[in-house]
């Protein structure tokens, strides 16, 4: 994501971008493809899973926020921010599924339980496994920039109310304000994502957008234009947040490389580095 912002302005520095993952909100006021996304995203059985789950994290509220209220004195956590540990606790329910699919945990996504069946212990332990539940305490919130640049620049995903949440929540779903503190200021600026979108589709070169197919931050991804030259937008199939072009389809990962290798200027049968470890895992677009 940051590359393509670099690019934009910097169009002579680098001989190539790969550009992972990276959301194009480029109309903030437009946010449908991501509850079209929730809809159609997996098996009916994985939808209707996280639908009775995050139903029942709000149906059994008090329960839930009682242990997070514990654990926040325990760890010396507030929610100042937020305004109470009752609404970031809302909010961070609502990012169940969005958890679920971008960011799995390392073993995979795992089967979910009936939640109706849990009991108030095991249903925090579930929930607190997809999305830490003091995602939104103010300690957790002081090195999140993204929130800030979000609000004034990037533009962030708006999600409706789903209609299994009808009638259990309290707030509307909260927007990047609502994670940083009163006393910075924030003015959006619409133009700021319209001129990189515009740049993107009528001046890209040499740029390679790779897109998850599971990786709701891909819901509105960049598109090429007429004017764009030698660059691709593709979508690794089954891939969440962290999409590389290893999860390409064959074909698609060929043409990669290949891409890749010309712009660098390397032979294609140079020999390939095996690759370091991943880097810890973080809900953030790319």
């Amino acid at each position: 994501m940051t590359a393509t912002f670099y690019e934009r302005f910097h169009p002579d520095d680098m001989d190539g971008v790969v550009a992972y993952v990276a959301p194009n909100d480029v109309d903030n006021d437009e946010d449908s493809a991501y509850d079209r996304f929730f809809e159609r995203v997996g098996t009916a059985e994985q939808r209707a899973g996280l639908r009775a789950l995050e139903r029942e994290g709000l149906i059994r509220r008090e329960a839930m926020e009682r242990r997070l209220a514990a654990e926040a004195a325990a760890e010396g956590l507030t929610f100042t921010t937020v305004g109470s540990l009752d609404k970031a606790y809302e909010a961070v329910v609502r990012e169940v599924s969005w958890n679920y699919w971008a960011m799995p945990p390392e073993g995979g996504r795992p089967a979910l339980p009936d939640p109706a069946a849990l009991t108030d212990q095991r249903l925090y332990e579930t929930l607190n496994g997809l999305v830490k539940l003091s995602t939104f305490a103010d300690q957790n919130l002081t090195d999140f920039a993204y929130e800030y640049q979000a609000g004034t620049e990037l533009g962030s995903p708006t999600r409706r109310t789903p209609a299994h949440l009808k009638g259990l929540t309290r707030y509307p779903y909260q927007p990047p304000r609502t994670f940083v503190p009163r006393g910075i200021p924030m003015t959006f600026k619409p133009k700021a994502m319209a001129d990189i979108d515009r740049w993107v589709r009528d001046s890209a070169r040499r740029m390679l957008f790779v897109n998850g197919e599971y990786d709701p931050w891909s819901a509105e991804p960049y598109r090429l234009g007429r004017g764009a030259r030698d660059s691709a937008v593709l979508t690794a199939p089954g891939a969440d947040h962290y999409a590389h072009i290893r999860d390409l389809s064959e074909r698609d990962r060929a043409s990669a490389t290949a891409k890749l290798l010309r712009w660098a200027g390397v032979a294609p049968g140079a020999k390939r580095v095996a690759p370091g470890a991943p880097g810890p895992r973080q809900n953030l677009p790319r």
